[in-house]
């Protein structure tokens, strides 16, 4: 064996090496990406669901936007007020009030109040449904189709459909918004946890209209707007709107409407 030749190649080897570790240390160094230290710590504070309720494209995204002064402490609605904390802290702001917000379904339409044209025994999913002739086989063009849709996007296991109509567990809810845009026929909204009524219709039809295919329908008759004592519920079209800033949870709306739609 020639060990010179054995050496040589060695040498090479190591000559080589040396050079592409020198050429990556000096590539590494010109070319570095600087790391905001508070981007990282924001970050880490974040929850890290990724649901993109924020507004930003996942938490990331929003880490940046935070750190850079692009998006206030309480960006991010999943993490609520001890997030917030977390994250005015790292910023050295306040956190300032952070009201917490949920999902509300605005529909009442069970299958026991409910009426149905046909028997689907096609789609079942909502988004599907919604487009077949006729948007589905609930009575109500307005209803809640029972399908689910919003079940599926939900990660919090905090809505499920309940005697044909999406119900949400306020307290599992995280208003990531997920459901919001899942429902084909726009009836869940964002309102303030602390709320305690709501108007659960969102039938444009007038009363005889909702009564023929609804029992538990706004017939639009306007007796809540005259009972409120404090301006916070008005008629949207046809159909009760409550005014959430104005609310007080008095109950009196609620107590006299005749269908029983505020809940």
């Amino acid at each position: 064996m020639n060990f010179t030749i054995v050496i040589v190649s060695f040498a090479i080897v190591g000559i080589v090496g040396l050079i592409c570790g020198l050429g990556l240390g000096v590539a590494s160094e010109k070319f570095k990406v600087e790391v905001d230290e508070k981007e990282l710590a924001v970050r880490a504070a974040l929850p890290g669901n990724n649901c993109g309720a924020c507004g930003y494209p996942g938490c990331d995204g929003c880490a940046h936007a935070i750190a850079i002064g692009e998006a206030a402490v309480t960006q991010c609605p999943v993490g609520g007020k001890t997030c917030a904390e977390k994250i005015a802290s790292i910023m050295g702001v306040e956190a300032g009030e952070t009201e917490r917000k949920v999902a509300v379904v605005r529909c009442s339409g069970t299958c026991d109040s409910a009426k149905k044209r046909y028997n689907n025994v096609g789609p079942t999913d909502c988004n599907q449904m919604s487009v077949i002739p006729g948007a589905g086989d609930m009575a109500c063009e307005y209803g809640c189709l029972g399908g689910g849709s919003c079940v599926k996007a939900c990660e919090f296991d905090a809505i499920h459909v309940v005697n044909g109509v999406a119900v949400v567990d306020k307290e599992k809810c995280v208003a990531c918004g997920k459901c919001v845009k899942a429902c084909p026929k726009h009836l869940i909204e964002m309102t303030n946890y602390k709320s305690k009524f709501h108007v659960r219709c969102m039938s444009q039809d007038k009363g005889k209209a909702v009564r023929d295919v609804c029992s538990a329908g706004c017939i639009g008759c306007t007796l809540c707007v005259k009972e409120c004592h404090f301006d916070a519920i008005h008629m949207n079209g046809n159909v009760a709107q409550i005014d959430y800033d104005k609310c007080r949870n008095c109950s009196l709306c609620a107590k006299k409407c005749p269908a029983s739609v505020i809940n």
